[in-house]
Parts: C-alpha cells; structure tokens; sequence
C-alpha cells in the first residue's frame, strides 16, 4: 500500500512540473471559439442546407488539396445525407425510386462529373470513365509522395474524419479556418509558412533573438505567442464562394460554419439515426423500469413488515 501511495504522489509531481514546464515553454493554443451547432446535444441534428453549402465550399476550395478517401458519393444520397431524396421531383417515372442513391438524379449528375480510373480493359490497359454512385471521391493526389511535393513537403490529411479526429473537432476546425492572423512582432516564421493562434505548435523557437537569452531560455516578461505555424494559408476569403442562396452571406465566418457542419457529417453520417434510437431506447427504459417499480409494489404490498 505504501508503495502504491508513493508511486501516486511521484506521478503527480511528475506530471506538475512537467505541464509548469510546458507552460515556461510555450505551445499553448488560443482558447477555441465555441460555436453554437445544431447537431450539438441529444437531439441534435443536422442543418441539411448548411450541409449542402459546406459539400461546395469544400468541392470549390478544400478538395484542390484534401481528400475524402471513405466517402463515396452514394453517402451524400443516402438517408441521412445532404442530397437526399424522399420522393423524386416532377417529371421522372413514379417507378423510379430516388430514395436510393442509384436513382437519386443528384447523385446520378455529380458523381458523373467526376473521371475515375478503372481497368484494367480486355488490353490490360487502365482506362477513365465518368464516375458512378458507388465510386468513392477520387482525391487530388495520385500518392502521398505526389502530395507531399506538391506541398512544400507537407502532406494534407485526409478529411473523411477530421471532424472526429481533433480535439473538439467542429470548434476546431472553424477557429482554425476564420483564425489567421499577423504573426506577432516578437517572433520571425519562414516564408511559405502561416501563424494561426488556434494551431498545435510550440512558438518559442520562432521568438526574435532580443527576446531569449544567450542559452535560448524566454527572458523573464516575455509572452510566447499562442499556436503555431502551418504551410496552408488561410483557404477561405469573403466571396471565394458563389452560394446559390442569395440569402445566405458569403463570408469567412459562414464558408467555415458551413465546411464544418459538412465535415462533422462526413465524419459521423448516422449522428441522427443514432441519436434517435438513443432516445427510443430511454423512454423504453424508462417506461421500463416504471413497470418493474410498479410490480414491485403491488407483489410487495401485502406482506407485512
């Protein structure tokens, strides 16, 4: 027991002085804007036409260099999805069922703008044909090596799940893309890079050489700047995208609530679906256990005590 109670409180002081460490040093990030989205809660849901929105920005602007390598473009038609269907518009067969991703004629004309390789053909040759429904989204690189040249060396991950894969993802992503900013005067950052306060990195090493010491420790008063440096420069400005909607702004602050809530879909298409069952699954519980309480009392309530 007592070596038990040492090992804790080693730990602990391990783990004190290594965060007061960390915080001496830097690589703090900015407190992530908190913003209010509709698929947040229990019974959260999706806002389909801010879905549909975030597909163009991200079509338009994001997929030059970003891949959706596990959507295919049958998921955007599936239920659920931002394009699908319950019954199909005015002037298809009443035979035709565009509840399915197959028949849905959105599904259908988008995947067919896109050219997808296949093969090989009775020559043994590769060849391209227009996408169908159940292809997935061909990325923009061939190979990561093809990626990575194309990038200064850094290779862009893919965006099926990032939503689920960073730290309170959708806050995330959108303090991320409406976040850059100026570096500040106290530190230099090499061309081809971009300072974002919201991005994981540590800037004491970029500090001016007036503000450390002949060692390179922080002189004393000296704020490290949060965040860090990043390859991508800032992907979205005002009006980089044409909404169809004359309604809806065409700003920073909207393309990236809209790519969010489309990249929270990508990477948990059946939120509502689970949400839902969650929900039945409660009440059942719930009317459950009223039964049980119920039966109880009445099994009970002739047994004196």
């Amino acid at each position: 027991m007592n070596t038990i109670i040492k090992t804790l409180i080693t730990a602990t002081a391990f783990f004190g002085l290594s965060v007061g460490i960390a915080n001496a040093a830097g690589g703090e990030t900015k407190e992530l804007k908190h913003h209010h989205w509709t698929f947040a809660g229990i019974t959260g849901a999706y806002d389909k036409e801010s879905v549909q929105r975030g597909f163009q920005v991200y079509r338009e602007v994001c997929s030059a260099c970003h891949s959706l390598d596990y959507v295919a473009f049958r998921h955007l038609g599936q239920k659920g999805g931002p394009f699908y269907m319950e019954k199909c518009p005015e002037g298809f067969p009443s035979t035709q069922d565009c509840r399915q991703p197959i028949a849905n004629p959105i599904i259908k004309a988008l995947a067919a703008e896109y050219e997808i390789e296949d093969g090989p053909d009775d020559g043994g040759d590769m060849f391209m044909r227009p996408g169908l429904p159940a292809d997935y989204m061909p990325g923009p690189y061939a190979n990561v090596q093809q990626a990575a040249a194309a990038n200064g060396g850094a290779i862009p991950p893919d965006f099926s799940l990032i939503a689920k894969a960073r730290h309170h993802g959708p806050d995330y992503i959108y303090s991320l893309l409406t976040g850059y900013e100026d570096p500040p005067e106290t530190i230099t950052i090499a061309e081809g890079t971009y300072y974002n306060p919201y991005f994981p990195g540590d800037s004491t090493s970029l500090l001016k050489p007036e503000y450390v010491d002949d060692e390179g420790h922080v002189l004393e008063g000296v704020k490290v700047p949060y965040g860090g440096v990043l390859k991508m420069k800032a992907p979205l400005s005002d009006e980089i995208v044409d909404y169809a909607d004359e309604e809806t702004p065409e700003t920073v602050e909207q393309y990236s609530e809209d790519v969010t809530n489309f990249l929270m879909w990508a990477a948990e298409p059946k939120l509502e679906s689970r949400k839902r069952m969650g929900m039945i699954s409660m009440i059942y519980l719930f009317i459950f256990a009223g039964i049980v309480y119920w039966s109880y009392k009445q099994i009970w309530s002739d047994v004196d005590h």
